[in-house]
């Protein structure tokens, strides 16, 4: 990356990060994946019960290797052959868990988060359950305000998602949120998390590369 480019996104991080700390959420900054990996595996006691949700974003850190790798017990909603009931069992068991790993869909600089889920799974455990929550997120998921961060999800979080996911919804044509009544619709319930209740629960890495979407 241009380092003046990187001069300016830095002051981005930097503004977002003392604002995620305002409202009681500890930030990191890792200029790069792998440092994020580093942050990760900082975070995380051996032997510890993990889960995570849906991301891109832990792929491409190895953070899903490393949650795979048999230092923890991790909850794989993933995990070849489970059944539907099984991965609601893993998805309940997840409210116990020692640390919940996901990222974001935007983060405002005014250190607020932004998700829209359908099954709700991820954002129920951000919300409540887990000791500690992890979220984990490129530069390029930092938008001005909440509504930057919904246009955010409209345009490119939403449509590219239903891609990925294969959902026979508008948007996978459209290529952007048309507001939809399909069954396969992946937006279904928007959460924002702002100033926190139980301070440093919710950890917010923020990394300098450009990651998921």
């Amino acid at each position: 990356m241009n380092e003046h480019m990187r001069t300016i996104i830095e002051k981005r991080i930097n503004k977002t990060m003392a604002n995620l700390e305002r409202n009681k959420m500890q930030p990191f900054y890792a200029k790069t994946k792998e440092d994020a990996l580093k942050i990760v595996e900082s975070l995380i006691l051996q032997g510890q019960t993990v889960s995570c949700g849906g991301s891109a974003t832990l792929q491409e850190c190895g953070i899903m290797d490393l949650l795979r790798s048999g230092r923890y017990q991790f909850l794989d909603r993933s995990k070849p052959g489970l059944t539907q009931d099984e991965i609601k069992e893993i998805y309940r068991k997840t409210f116990f868990a020692d640390n919940y790993l996901l990222s974001a869909n935007a983060i405002t600089e005014n250190g607020e988060l932004y998700n829209v889920d359908a099954n709700s799974n991820r954002v129920a455990a951000m919300l409540y359950g887990p000791d500690s929550v992890i979220v984990v997120a490129g530069y390029n998921k930092i938008v001005p305000n909440l509504e930057a961060a919904a246009e955010r999800v409209k345009k490119i979080a939403a449509p590219v998602n239903a891609v990925r996911l294969q959902c026979e919804t508008p948007c996978t044509k459209a290529g952007e949120c048309l507001s939809c009544h399909s069954e396969g619709r992946i937006c279904c319930n928007y959460v924002v998390s702002a100033q926190q209740r139980h301070k440093n629960r919710i950890k917010v890495i923020l990394v300098g590369e450009e990651l998921g979407f």
